[in-house]
């Protein structure tokens, strides 16, 4: 009897066993240490002007010897079209001036805008700018021909050539640079700067930098480092005496560069040939309340002056 009863008892325990067994184990919770990964805050991606120059094709006469004309133009190719196409303008434009002959005419300019409009590809505009810039090779080859004939063993040359020199932040700017000698006294040499927002996508100018009337008050700057400029260059008696020859004037071709304002000039702009291509920088210690904060150094900017607080009595 007693025998009975305890395999009835290790037959329940067995079976009881068996079921707990058999019951689903429960998921386990989730550990403080298994919380969701936090979430990482992106920086934008800081828009950057990448590009490079790609000479122009233009078809010269065969030449050998020392005095064979030299003409080199070149473009830019970027990653943004907007600027390509502005640079394009501007490098047409020294041509111009450097060989003193009108822009393309009527019938050309139409085709460029009709080509604009069409948004061709980045070798057609390359092949609108080559036959561009082979009607200036053509003016400068009948220079040097005229020349020639003239028996001048003179070498003419002529270069034009962008380049990026600030390729990020709030402002990037390409420079053009230009030189020549066209067989006079001596040769040229021309650098102007053009300043893009590529965020906006637009070109901007030196009105664009200044805070609300506050064009005076630049001028005033720009005319007060021109004073200094003449002083320390020691290129008259006085300030005054050389104005009377070359006065001041307020150029719009710029550079944001890292100490302050650049303002250039060109040859004859505000001195004789002598003093070259000079330029004025305005510190961005004096132009805090005259530029936009944005155009100012992070670590220098602050807002536009304002009343001083009346202190506490």
């Amino acid at each position: 009897m007693l025998t009975s009863k305890a395999s009835l008892r290790l037959t329940l325990l067995a079976s009881a066993l068996f079921l707990v067994a058999c019951q689903p184990k429960s998921d386990p919770k989730e550990s403080k240490d298994q919380q969701k990964p936090a979430v990482v805050e992106q920086k934008p991606v800081e828009l950057t002007l990448k590009g490079e120059t790609v000479q122009s094709k233009v078809v010269l006469p065969d030449c050998s010897g020392k005095t064979c004309p030299e003409f080199t133009v070149e473009r830019l190719q970027s990653n943004y079209p907007f600027i390509d196409k502005i640079i394009d303008q501007q490098v047409l434009k020294a041509l111009g001036q450097i060989l003193e002959i009108a822009e393309p005419d009527a019938k050309t300019a139409k085709v460029d805008k009709k080509t604009e409009a069409s948004g061709v590809a980045a070798a057609d505009q390359q092949d609108s700018f080559d036959a561009q810039v082979q009607r200036y090779a053509n003016s400068f080859i009948g220079l040097d021909k005229e020349l020639k004939e003239l028996s001048s063993n003179h070498q003419i040359n002529l270069l034009v050539k962008p380049k990026i020199i600030q390729s990020q932040g709030k402002v990037v700017t390409v420079v053009v640079n230009s030189s020549s000698y066209l067989g006079g006294a001596h040769g040229s040499a021309a650098q102007h700067y053009y300043n893009f927002d590529l965020k906006e996508e637009k070109q901007v100018k030196l009105e664009n930098l200044l805070r609300p009337e506050k064009k005076a008050a630049l001028e005033k700057l720009a005319h007060e480092a021109f004073k200094a400029w003449v002083a320390d260059s020691k290129l008259a008696n006085s300030v005054s005496e050389y104005e009377q020859a070359w006065p001041f004037k307020l150029t719009e071709n710029f550079l944001l560069g890292d100490q302050g304002l650049i303002l250039q000039y060109g040859e004859y702009e505000i001195g004789p040939y002598v003093v070259g291509l000079p330029r004025l920088v305005i510190p961005y210690d004096q132009l805090q309340d005259v530029l936009k904060e944005e155009y100012l150094p992070q670590a220098k900017a602050k807002p536009a002056s304002t009343p001083a607080e009346k202190s506490a009595s």
